[in-house]
């Protein structure tokens, strides 16, 4: 039997296996976003004002905070991602993967302490603070948005992928509308659970 042939009964194998395990597949994922559902409604009910939805209530620890960056920065597409850039370009992907976290303390270290002291939430409320408040608002506003877009089209894109894989839809217009689903799934767990539900989900 040839190497194609052989990798092709592989595949066949498997989607068989994972056609026989599809119930309990969608049953565990349903749980998990239950799950996660209800962490969010309840979170969502202890948020009583700004400082509770922009920064938790500033209640969390710093290993409860470490729990969440951890399960922020091991998402599935840095994950996947960094694991593919150190497959494909060895020793520099992994210098790739550790980049992320030391541009995220340096951050840590000159950004958050500062915001911290002044008593503001992001780095566009203490520009504002100390500069005429529109064109910092909106400059503020309109890199945010510019970013987030970009930024999500990855994340979305990568997560509806996994999710119909792990729920064997193949289908293109399946995919398009797990990608909104997936997307209104997280607009709800941060709009209901501000920093709250946010920290506890990851």
């Amino acid at each position: 039997m040839s190497s194609v042939q052989t990798s092709l009964h592989t595949t066949v194998l498997a989607a068989g296996e994972a056609s026989e395990h599809r119930p309990l597949i969608i049953t565990l994922f349903a749980v998990f976003v239950a799950a996660t559902l209800v962490i969010t409604v309840w979170a969502g009910r202890q948020t009583k004002d700004a400082a509770d939805f922009y920064a938790g209530g500033r209640q969390f620890t710093g290993f409860q905070n470490g729990l969440a960056v951890s399960g922020d920065y091991m998402s599935a597409a840095s994950f996947l991602g960094i694991a593919g850039a150190i497959a494909l370009f060895g020793y520099d992907g992994f210098l790739y993967s550790i980049g992320f976290l030391v541009a995220w303390l340096v951050a840590l270290l000159l950004v958050a302490e500062p915001l911290r002291n002044s008593g503001r939430y992001t780095m566009g409320d203490v520009l504002a603070y100390r500069m005429r408040q529109r064109p910092v608002r909106t400059a503020a506003g309109t890199s945010t948005i510019v970013v987030s877009i970009f930024y999500l089209l990855a994340q979305m894109a990568g997560a509806g992928v996994l999710v119909s894989l792990l729920l064997g839809i193949t289908s293109d217009s399946g995919k398009v509308g797990i990608v909104a689903l997936v997307g209104v799934l997280m607009i709800v767990y941060v709009t209901i659970g501000g920093m709250k539900g946010t920290t506890w989900v990851q």
